[in-house]
């Protein structure tokens, strides 16, 4: 393995002296902008990323892996914590995807005699929060599509580097490992279920307009299943949402009230948080669920099991998919593994509620 390039690489790359180095990656305000740019720019070009401390320079070991996670907290959900009963359950659910990540990545941290470091930004080069969360690491995770592939490039020179979700892409970081989960089997599978288990052909598909690799498979999947029943399927989400929260679902659910013609008998929510946003919207307008129309998430949020009706869903193990993230740096890091990467594809269940019509099922 190469040497890492170091603070004194930056400098004479940049023309400027250690000190100015420094204060870009600390102080960035107090340095020109012309002077940081350049510097910055060195930076990139050289592979730097910013360590923590001087022992992680010497010996290119902390004792810390990093996670790189976007902010998934719900601010429709955030704006109203503590304006009504039940606010801070919302709150809580809101981030629980992320949250079981980061416990399943700490647990096996914890187990293999490593911290764990977060960075939850998704503004991009060497002065980020990012940059310095993997300065102070020895492995890192990240989510798909949360950091600038030019800068895990940049990571990925020193240290092992593992991609969470989205499934994997032809050129694009296809040299690192990547854990995923079966995002296109499991809509296909709750789909079929609407279709050939309680008999609904006239079905809505709410995705989101983000560019996300999760919720393209997701969208995937329906349409497969949808095909294979002979039910015309669109080739883009029936309604896009800009954001997948709750206040979003709840707006998409009045949208197809108020569309002419005949309604839906049952709505595909690309999220549980889009699904209960709705659910509350079908139940102010007195539509009911199941009744009138079935209603359905994806991933297994814990309050889908406390909406009523209790939320059909598909549930993804967000969990052992951090736990899996740690254990494949882990290997890198002690050598274990070979150098061609390692891709893991976790499966996902269909968990029937009342929701689509599946009373008995409410666990």
């Amino acid at each position: 393995m190469s040497t890492a390039p170091t603070v004194y690489d930056v400098a004479e790359r940049s023309g400027v002296s250690i000190a100015t180095v420094s204060r870009v990656f600390r102080t960035p305000d107090t340095v020109r902008a012309q002077t940081r740019e350049r510097v910055l720019a060195a930076a990139r070009e050289l592979g730097y990323v910013p360590s923590g401390n001087a022992r992680g320079l010497a010996s290119r070991s902390t004792g810390v892996l990093g996670l790189c996670l976007p902010d998934y907290s719900d601010p429709d959900v955030e704006s109203e914590v503590g304006h009504g009963p039940g606010d801070e359950v919302e709150d809580d659910a809101a981030v629980l995807y992320a949250d079981q990540i980061i416990r399943g990545m700490e647990r096996a941290a914890r187990r293999h005699g490593y911290a764990l470091l977060i960075a939850a930004s998704p503004k991009g080069g060497p002065e980020s929060q990012v940059a310095k969360v993997a300065g102070r690491s020895d492995g890192f995770a990240v989510m798909a599509r949360t950091v600038p592939t030019e800068d895990l490039e940049v990571i990925a020179q020193r240290q092992p580097v593992v991609m969470l979700a989205g499934p994997r892409e032809p050129d694009v970081l296809d040299h690192l490992d990547h854990v995923e989960v079966a995002n296109a089997d499991g809509q296909r599978e709750l789909t079929r279920h609407l279709i050939e288990d309680h008999g609904l052909r006239r079905l809505t598909y709410v995705g989101a307009a983000e560019d996300s690799p999760d919720v393209r498979a997701r969208f995937r999947g329906y349409v497969e299943a949808c095909r294979a029943a002979g039910i015309p399927a669109p080739e883009e989400p029936d309604v896009s949402v800009g954001m997948m929260t709750q206040a979003e679902g709840a707006r998409a659910a009045d949208a197809l009230l108020d569309r002419p013609g005949e309604r839906p008998q049952a709505v595909l929510f690309a999220n549980d948080q889009l699904a209960v946003g709705a659910l509350h919207s079908f139940e102010r307008r007195g539509v009911r669920v199941p009744e009138d129309i079935a209603v359905t998430g994806f991933d297994g949020i814990a309050l889908g099991r406390l909406v009523r009706p209790a939320l059909t869903t598909v549930h993804q193990p967000m969990r052992q998919m951090g736990e899996e993230a740690v254990e494949l740096l882990v290997r890198r890091l002690t050598g274990r593994r070979a150098h061609s990467p390692v891709s893991k594809v976790l499966p996902v269940s269909v968990v029937r509620r009342a929701s689509c019509g599946c009373a008995g099922h409410v666990k």
